[in-house]
């Protein structure tokens, strides 16, 4: 009980530590029941702790090699929770629906067009993606957690309808009779301003995003992912739809 009383606290008014003594008028002990925690039945001893500094999860992939190297004694096991645990459980949901979404969207795409190649066209688009996205995780020290995947799934979305504005430029310029180079030469002009300009508001309303623990990576994501495939797309897609079209290079000469 002495060593509580010479606990010093801040005290606003004096500005500087005092004595709790000098705050309180006195300390009363009462007995109560022993708690004891326990997850599926079992006794349960939990530790939990909030990094200051530093993201979670690149702290955690550092520590966890290092807590599970402990020896324990005979009878004791250990295991992961809170936000580990639960991101691993979300993850785990999201999965297992994952591959009908995705085959929602392709079917969606080849209705859209009526053909194979567009769609082929845009699908090929995805993962220009992940060299954004995996360069822009290593610049700013973030992780691949439940978030970032998120934002990754956001970014597919973002991308197919970047491609799918430019092929039907291309198509709709075609139709109207241009050549198909020059269709595709006017095509990419016409949608470079509107389409960088999408990209562009989308990454700068993400940047109060990097201040929050909990976002960020999925904003780092959509960020580094939006802005690298961008650029990649308007080469990309007009390179790719004249090779499977067979648009000879000097048609127009």
């Amino acid at each position: 009980m002495a060593n509580i009383q010479d606990i010093r606290v801040w005290s606003p008014a004096l500005q500087k530590t005092v004595p709790v003594a000098q705050v309180v008028s006195g300390f009363e002990t009462a007995f109560e029941n022993t708690v004891i925690r326990g997850r599926d039945r079992i006794q349960t001893i939990i530790t939990s702790c909030n990094p200051t500094g530093e993201l979670a999860t690149p702290l955690f992939n550092r520590l966890k090699p290092q807590i599970e190297a402990v020896e324990l004694p005979p009878g004791y096991s250990l295991s992961w929770g809170g936000e580990y645990e639960d991101s691993k459980n979300a993850q785990n949901g999201l999965l297992s629906v994952l591959p009908v979404g995705f085959l929602l969207m392709i079917l969606t795409s080849i209705l859209l067009f009526g053909r194979l190649r567009q769609p082929l066209i845009i699908w090929l688009t995805v993962p220009l993606a992940i060299v954004g996205i995996t360069a822009g995780l290593l610049a700013f020290n973030g992780a691949f957690d439940f978030m970032a995947l998120l934002g990754a799934l956001s970014l597919i979305g973002l991308l197919i309808k970047n491609a799918i504005v430019l092929i039907e430029e291309i198509d709709q310029q075609i139709e109207e009779g241009k050549l198909p180079l020059t269709a595709i030469l006017d095509a990419t002009v016409s949608r470079l301003r509107p389409v960088a300009m999408a990209a562009a508001t989308t990454i700068l309303g993400l940047i109060p995003l990097l201040s929050d623990v909990f976002f960020v990576n999925m904003s780092i994501t959509i960020m580094a992912g939006l802005g690298f495939a961008t650029l990649l797309t308007l080469l990309f897609v007009p390179v790719l739809y004249a090779l499977l079209f067979r648009v000879p290079y000097a048609e127009n000469a």
